[in-house]
């Protein structure tokens, strides 16, 4: 049974950081690309980055130079070290992986930007 668990989240004013992670169970973790998501108030889910198996990474232009995916495959955690946060990066945010053609997701954690 696939299960992801993000944590991290939390209340940060802008400029900030904060750093996420994604534990999985129930995979090969090493050989599976993890991703993360996010979902603002009143908005549909949008893709934030992915790494591979082989560690290649692909960010949404709105994030670029100011997030970082990486993966621990010892501790099959995938993680989202986000800098110089900005109040339109407040969602909820979700970590994916796929497993014989089927989508897994976490339950989520809340990431608020504000003053």
């Amino acid at each position: 049974q696939v299960q992801l668990v993000e944590s991290g989240g939390g209340l940060v004013q802008p400029g900030g950081s904060l750093r996420l992670s994604c534990a999985a169970s129930g995979i090969a973790f090493s050989a599976y690309t993890m991703s993360w998501y996010r979902q603002a108030p009143g908005a549909q889910r949008e893709f934030v980055a992915y790494i591979t198996g082989g560690r290649r990474t692909n960010y949404a232009d709105s994030v670029k130079g100011r997030f970082t995916i990486s993966r621990d495959n010892a501790k099959n955690t995938v993680y989202l070290q986000m800098n110089s946060l900005k109040p339109e990066d407040t969602a909820t945010y979700y970590c994916n992986t796929e497993s014989s053609s089927r989508l897994y997701w976490g339950q989520g954690t809340q990431v608020t930007v504000s003053s």
